[in-house]
């Protein structure tokens, strides 16, 4: 290697480390653009190094400058009492969102499945004047025309700033073929069909205000994650209702994130007594030739997934929270987000990888595995299926 290029490499590695440092200087909300900026200046300077051009260099150097001052210039904007609606408030990330915003000078309107229960009546308690609580389940039409015609009253002409399809549900996280319908269409109902229906019915006043759209998904919505058939269909759906409407919303200058997050603590698995419910859902609901074949053992392991999920997630919900308050508060919001330890780089895995690495390193790191099938721990049951 000539003087030359090895100096432009030297200089290339400084450039990364200081695009990295600035990075993890300047950002710290939202959660996941740290990591963003440290990959991407990783991936110009490794761009560099194999240029080996002063020219070249120069250039991603100046695009590295562009997309770091893109990444760390978002201006927030003022909040001024804006008025956000917010399902699923009664626990979990929708819960803890409601109080956030409130504290942040925000007028929220929590919808929540029961506006006499404990979720919300601890909401009242705590919550400024400003905010109020609407009984809103997401799969009633009328209750969703009700709370329209409750926040229209209350807002005026102040208008409504942003929508949070946050309400959603787990469903019965198991073997894709022991999970009944009746859970798949569930799923959609709330996670999908709700959130649609909701944004329907709350455009208008969207369109008024250009204002803000944000879907919370899930990283199972993009990664095919073991167990996960019904909740990851139903959040993939809502993904890509996200992105149609980013582009058909664009034209009224509305703004709509989608919310990805990886693996968060909430009350999203449900009780004891549902899960109870839940696998005796299954039960009453398989043919005899499926249970035959999985196996009593196999099918009643199915409960353990419960605590798999709680035992990995984070109880730290502060990265989801600071990623919608991004999206609903700054100038120029994000398309995605990914905040959760290894959400992004799941989502990177799986859109770039060949299909055999990603189901490989699925199949290595799954936690969520329980166990084998009845027939497959049989001996010689391949030559049986022969």
């Amino acid at each position: 290697m000539s003087t030359f290029s090895s100096e432009t490499a030297w200089l290339c590695l400084a450039v990364t480390a200081a695009l990295g440092g600035l990075v993890l200087c300047k950002l710290k909300s939202p959660g996941q653009v740290g990591g963003k900026g440290v990959c991407l200046a990783a991936l110009w300077g490794g761009a560099c190094l194999l240029s080996l051009s002063l020219f070249w260099s120069l250039i991603l150097f100046s695009l590295s400058c562009f997309l770091l001052y893109y990444l760390s210039g978002q201006e927030l904007l003022p909040v001024d009492q804006k008025a956000v609606l917010i399902t699923g408030g009664d626990s979990g990330i929708g819960h803890a969102l409601c109080k956030y915003l409130d504290q942040l000078g925000f007028t929220v309107f929590a919808g929540v499945l029961d506006e006499n229960g404990s979720g919300a009546e601890e909401l009242r308690r705590t919550c400024s004047t400003r905010f109020s609580v609407l009984q809103l389940d997401v799969t009633d039409s009328q209750q969703i025309k009700d709370a329209y015609s409750k926040v229209v009253q209350k807002v005026q002409n102040r208008g409504l700033w942003a929508v949070v399809n946050n309400a959603g549900i787990l469903g019965l996280p198991a073997d894709g073929e022991l999970i009944p319908m009746i859970h798949y269409k569930r799923c959609m109902d709330v996670n999908f069909f709700g959130a649609v229906e909701v944004t329907k019915a709350f455009l208008p006043l969207l369109r008024k205000s250009k204002g803000r759209l944000v879907n919370i998904s899930s990283m199972a919505g993009g990664v095919p994650l073991f167990k996960m058939a019904a909740y990851g269909s139903s959040k993939a759906a809502l993904t890509m209702f996200s992105a149609v409407m980013r582009q058909e919303l664009s034209k009224w200058e509305v703004k709509v994130s989608s919310i990805q997050p990886g693996g968060f603590k909430t009350n999203i698995t449900g009780t004891s007594e549902m899960q109870i419910k839940l696998e005796k859902d299954i039960l009453d609901h398989l043919t005899p030739d499926v249970r035959e074949e999985y196996g009593q053992d196999y099918i009643l392991a199915q409960k353990n997934v419960f605590n798999a999920v709680s035992t990995y997630a984070s109880s730290d919900v502060s990265p989801v929270l600071q990623d919608i308050q991004h999206a609903i508060s700054a100038k120029s919001p994000f398309t995605f987000y990914t905040p959760g330890s290894g959400a992004y780089l799941w989502l990177c895995l799986v859109s770039f990888s060949p299909t055999g690495i990603f189901d490989y390193f699925n199949k290595k790191f799954n936690y969520l595995n329980n166990g084998t099938p009845r027939i497959l721990s049989m001996p010689n049951w391949k030559n049986k299926a022969m």
